[in-house]
């Protein structure tokens, strides 16, 4: 278990509810055939506390079900390449802006939709609205990790899809964990953040975006793809 903040964040936050400890549990990488049950079982069964909320990384979910894909393992076609000049990169993820990235989400979405969203995206952008693209493609889309130089190997060199039925992961985690704990699937970065599935309400779940809004497992090389919510 990490003893220490990442990027420099704070191991407690405080929102209109209370106040909460965030709690990194650093483990080793996860690899493509590891099983989510056992890892989480090793790494996390021993910090989980009842009462506690364990959120788990998106990505870390969807390796484990085989959403993992080299670089060299995918053939963008000459229509990924065009439409990923078009997408805006920024310092968090290059998203679907590489010719890899936006191949996946043409197989993941469906053709149709990705050039739906594309064509209403660069419409609206002329008015000065931006996020349409996501919102049209959904969350399949939004949930393509492409490589960035700041990822763990080998996943400096992969495109990750999104996550199978991470309510339905959530459930089983609960279970798997023995203690009266809640259980989500998040999409975290340092702009903002998703919860994909949970065994959480919609309110609790609103609660968990605002404790995790400064992305507290960090961004990196930080290899704490899971982490412990307790109130303080």
């Amino acid at each position: 278990m990490s003893e220490a903040p990442n990027d420099g964040k704070a191991l407690t936050v405080t929102t209109d509810a209370g106040t909460y400890k965030r709690i990194p549990i650093r483990t080793r990488v996860v690899m493509p055939g590891d099983d989510l049950d056992a890892f989480v079982a090793e790494y996390a069964s021993p910090v989980v506390e009842a009462g506690d909320t364990l959120f788990v990384t998106e990505k870390i979910v969807a390796i484990t079900q085989g959403r993992s894909y080299t670089l060299d393992e995918i053939a963008p076609r000459k229509l990924a390449f065009f439409l990923s000049k078009y997408v805006t990169r920024t310092p968090y993820g290059i998203g679907l802006g590489m010719p890899e990235t936006m191949e996946m989400a043409l197989r993941e979405c469906g053709t149709p939709r990705i050039l739906f969203a594309a064509a209403v995206s660069a419409v609206t952008k002329l008015f000065g609205r931006r996020g349409d693209f996501y919102r049209i493609a959904g969350d399949k889309a939004r949930a393509i990790d492409g490589p960035t130089s700041g990822t763990i190997p080998p996943y400096n060199k992969a495109v990750v899809l999104g996550p199978t039925d991470p309510a339905g992961v959530s459930a089983r985690l609960r279970t798997l964990l023995g203690v009266d704990a809640e259980v989500a699937v998040v999409d975290i970065n340092d702009i903002g953040g998703n919860i994909l599935g949970s065994t959480l309400d919609k309110q609790g779940e609103q609660q968990l975006v605002r404790i995790l809004s400064d992305n507290p497992l960090g961004q990196g090389h930080q290899s704490t793809p899971m982490g412990v919510i307790r109130k303080a």
